[in-house]
């Protein structure tokens, strides 16, 4: 993907198509969200969150129920026959509570930060230290319930990819891919979402069905905490997510504009 807007993602408006997948995926959704064994290992932060990645079966080509991704989606990321299974992003009433092994300092950055985030750079060890384990296209959210605006929103920081962007191309430019995934970046990514927070103004984008939003890899977002008067079904508030791996080498991904 090219021309990526300064903010470092893209809305889709409320288009039928859209709104016909998101249909057939949320009463897929309702089953997954349901099912015992999922929710067991899913099912996190004392029952207000289901994390369910890869959890929707949706196809290959990102159809659900025999519904295609809609147009306005596939006109702007292409023709893909690679894609995993969408992740099945729930919050419900209460987000968010403590994870389980999750430090005091862990759960306020979830509750004062959003646990705000760069998607593929993944936490190990003890203490943890960040690696570039996934290199994603881009990130795909498709809201499948109604609700109100503060029922935990997705959350970005508009133009923080640029920010992030930089930072990694400090901390791998000079690296073979092959090494990236044991070099450690997280002193560097700490301090560009330290700027990131700082510099950006931070977007909560609120979504509906027949809705959808495009992120740049590198953009910096989470997910708010649930308003106290904020309202959603019984399904709670419901998001599909595709981030498919890159196809890209790893100098176009990192340097791509």
């Amino acid at each position: 993907m090219t021309g990526w807007p300064e903010a470092g993602y893209l809305r889709f408006g409320w288009n039928g198509e859209t709104y016909r997948w998101s249909q057939a995926a949320r009463q897929i959704a309702r089953k997954v969200a349901d099912d015992a064994a999922m929710q067991a290992k899913w099912l996190q932060c004392e029952g207000t969150w289901f994390v369910g990645v890869d959890a929707l079966p949706t196809a290959a080509d990102g159809s659900i129920g025999g519904v295609s991704l809609p147009r306005p989606v596939r006109d702007r990321i292409g023709p893909r026959t690679d894609l995993h299974p969408a992740q099945l992003s729930i919050t419900y009433l209460g987000y968010p509570r403590p994870r389980a092994g999750e430090s005091a300092a862990a759960f306020r950055y979830r509750r004062d930060r959003d646990a705000a985030h760069m998607d593929g750079l993944l936490a190990e060890g003890t203490p943890k230290r960040r690696f570039m384990r996934e290199r994603h296209d881009w990130i795909l959210g498709l809201p499948l319930t109604e609700t109100s605006q503060g029922a935990s929103p997705l959350v970005i920081w508009e133009g923080s990819h640029r920010i992030l962007q930089d930072a990694m191309i400090s901390a791998l430019g000079d690296f073979d891919e092959d090494l990236w995934a044991r070099t450690d970046v997280t002193e560097i990514y700490q301090d560009a979402r330290r700027r990131a927070f700082a510099q950006c103004r931070r977007r909560p984008l609120f979504t509906r069905p027949g809705e959808a939003v495009l992120l740049n890899p590198f953009l910096l977002h989470g997910v708010a905490p649930w308003q106290a008067a904020a309202t959603a079904s019984g399904d709670g508030r419901m998001i599909a997510y595709f981030r498919p791996e890159s196809r890209e080498s790893g100098s176009d991904w990192l340097r791509q504009k």
